[in-house]
């Protein structure tokens, strides 16, 4: 019986297979510039492998493009207005909402539109609509120049979603010295600097010393932040 070596070879291959960012478009969608833009970085053969995306076209309920669990919707200027007028807007930012995380793309010079004539009903509609969207939505909007940067935008943000996840550091750097390392556990505490932890450590010496001290001892530094360092250290 022999061995066949080529099973294991076919096994290393597919493991090592890159993943690729992945775009999901409403098949609304598939006769916009900015598929076929999208398009180019998955069928292109001259594209670089770190620039090329996995794109999918179906059929979405909400919105115009998925990414991860971020749901999109693409709005040309043009769109946005006539969206707005005959109210159909609303009822797409309240689908939106359905999604843990929402994302409008309005495409196109904005400006242009607003500075045509600010004090129009139309300007003045426009300007209210936006700060709308951003409070009571609280809908992020990106605005993009046209179907090329809304690809790119699109692209930046599928790659940002198979990048590991780090853990943010609550400080920007990590102490060496004994000193410095007790300085920067006191200074994890809510409204306690590096002049408060260093007249703790002045007083206490030691962390075990500090964590240790009666409410009185710690009011004589702390004051009205005692308590509050003293509920933390005993919760």
């Amino acid at each position: 019986m022999f061995h066949n070596i080529f099973k294991k070879i076919r096994k290393l291959t597919n493991s090592s297979k890159k993943q690729y960012p992945l775009i999901i478009a409403d098949i609304h969608e598939k006769n916009s510039l900015v598929i076929s833009e999208l398009a180019n970085k998955t069928n292109n053969e001259t594209t670089k492998t770190d620039n090329k995306i996995k794109l999918e076209i179906k059929l979405l309920k909400i919105g115009d493009y998925l990414i991860g669990d971020i749901i999109i919707e693409r709005k040309t200027v043009s769109d946005l207005i006539s969206s707005m007028i005959n109210k159909r807007l609303i009822q797409q930012l309240n689908n939106l909402k359905k999604y843990k995380q929402q994302l409008l793309i309005i495409e196109g010079d904005i400006n242009e539109t607003l500075n045509e004539n600010s004090n129009s009903n139309i300007s003045k509609a426009l300007r209210g609509l936006i700060i709308s969207i951003l409070t009571n939505y609280q809908i992020p909007i990106i605005f993009t120049k046209d179907y090329e940067d809304t690809a790119k935008y699109l692209i930046t943000l599928a790659k940002q979603q198979i990048k590991p996840k780090s853990t943010i550091s609550l400080h920007s750097r990590i102490p060496k010295s004994l000193k410095e390392q007790k300085s920067y556990i006191l200074e994890s505490f809510p409204n306690i600097g590096p002049k408060t932890a260093q007249k703790l450590i002045k007083k206490f010496k030691t962390l075990e010393r500090i964590f240790q001290a009666s409410m009185g001892e710690l009011e004589e530094i702390l004051k009205s932040r005692a308590k509050n360092f003293k509920k933390i250290i005993e919760s």
